[in-house]
């Protein structure tokens, strides 16, 4: 069975059939949709993906953290099925349908807090985050939001405002209003000078001197934040640092909006990211989730607080194919295995099979400036110098490119793509990932300074 397969490559690559595809990509879509992978996908089961010439890969990408229960899990692709054969969009605003109903009270019930809370859906992240904002600003009946350094929410106008870096912004201006910008606390890239346990003080300093500087904090509607930074390279706050700013929007009035399209669905070893919030007795006011939910079918959802979700009017909110009956029927039997076979505790078992062998690179290889993991979001960032912490992209694209020749797939992440991240299926058997990390360690030991 493929699902149980290893890294194979029987061709060149690209092979000859696959070769015929690219050639046509080239000339029929903008080249702007960018891919560098040498295949074109065939058939893939949980981690591995065949390719039309035959050759097999393993996917450590898994649609950037869409497919968290695996290529085409049978008893997904039965609840589709079996949804298509009864309807496919009656479309929420024109006609009741269950699924969306139970997938609302579902995640109601599975996102983090027992207050009571109402879900809308959408299409994808950046219409997660679009709406959120709108809530937001309507339920607060205020304008400004803070978003942060290093943050990604999307590419439609308001979440590519949102999401910090000239790459995805640049060549758009001008940008939707309201928007501000604070020092996202990247505990790795603090400078030197700020002792470890005043680096929560430093940044909470900073954010706050934002209201005295040229922000009224009256104005501000929402503070969004990713639990754990996807784009930025898998950066999670410091200790302490999420309690003390649930305490700032506390203190003015302030919603605080939890980014969790990348981290949410067991990704972190827990179902949301935001639970080990939970932990330290913080929640959200709202959250949005998308990616995995719904094992590929384009879904993203909005959870709230019932007083902030039902401030919204008929009209306000909503979309032709939010919630759509075949993404919602995945979704529910995706978050049923994934609960019923503790998909949580395979991200931490993952996490925990991948941690040590980075810490043994780390000390062999100085080019590795800091690793990072949370469950199975894990990450590589390389360096020129430890010192400096210059960012080391070329060795970062060196090794993705070595590992996808040999079978692995791979992609870089960081300001500077810097940095390679892991995202591997939480079906990703034992033996999978000891090969794959060899190779990434073949990889870094060929292009790495020792």
């Amino acid at each position: 069975m493929l699902i149980n397969s290893l890294p194979k490559i029987v061709t060149e690559l690209p092979g000859p059939k696959c070769k015929l595809v690219i050639e046509k990509r080239s000339t029929a879509i903008p080249s702007a949709v960018a891919c560098s992978a040498p295949f074109v996908i065939d058939r893939a089961e949980g981690a591995m993906v065949q390719d039309l010439d035959g050759n097999i890969f393993m996917d450590w990408v898994a649609g950037i953290s869409v497919l968290n229960i695996g290529h085409s899990n049978k008893e997904v692709i039965k609840a589709v099925q079996d949804q298509a054969e009864r309807y496919f969009h009656p479309q929420i605003n024109t006609i009741h349908y269950k699924e969306y109903i139970d997938l609302a009270e579902t995640l109601n019930n599975i996102t983090p807090g027992s207050f009571k809370k109402r879900t809308a859906f959408f299409n994808s992240g950046a219409e997660g985050i679009e709406n959120a904002v709108k809530i937001a600003r309507k339920y607060k009946r205020r304008t400004e939001i803070i978003a942060f350094s290093g943050g990604f929410h999307g590419r439609t106008y308001m979440a590519m405002t949102l999401t910090s870096g000239n790459t995805y912004r640049a060549a758009f201006t001008p940008l939707a209003p309201g928007v501000h910008r604070a020092e996202f606390p990247n505990e790795y890239r603090t400078n030197s000078n700020i002792a470890k346990e005043n680096i929560v003080k430093h940044y909470i300093d900073q954010l706050e001197y934002m209201f005295v500087d040229y922000l009224s904090p009256e104005s501000v509607a929402a503070i969004l934040i990713e639990p754990i930074q996807g784009e930025n390279g898998f950066i999670a706050p410091p200790a302490g640092y999420i309690k003390q700013l649930r305490q700032i929007c506390d203190k003015h009035g302030i919603l605080l909006i939890a980014d969790e399209v990348q981290t949410g669905f067991c990704r972190t070893g827990k179902m949301f990211a935001t639970e080990y919030w939970a932990d330290e007795g913080v929640y959200a006011d709202i959250l949005v989730s998308a990616k995995s939910m719904a094992a590929g079918i384009p879904l993203s959802a909005v959870t709230g607080r019932e007083e902030i979700m039902q401030s919204v009017q008929v009209g306000e909110i909503g979309g032709t194919y939010g919630g759509n009956p075949l993404a919602c029927a995945s979704a529910l039997k995706v978050i049923e295995i994934m609960q019923r076979d503790n998909f949580a505790d395979k991200a931490i078992r993952i996490g925990e099979k991948c941690l040590p062998r980075f810490a043994g690179w780390y000390e062999k290889y100085k080019s590795i400036g800091t690793y990072r993991g949370t469950g199975a979001m894990l990450s590589l960032e390389f360096v020129k110098d430890r010192i400096t912490k210059e960012p080391d992209p070329k060795i970062a694209a060196d090794i993705i490119n070595y590992c996808k020749y040999k079978g692995l797939i791979l992609k870089n992440a960081g300001s500077y793509n810097q940095t390679v991240r892991l995202l591997m299926p939480l079906v990703t058997t034992d033996e999978q990932i000891s090969i794959g990390l060899d190779m990434i360690e073949e990889a870094i030991n060929k292009f790495s300074i020792k």
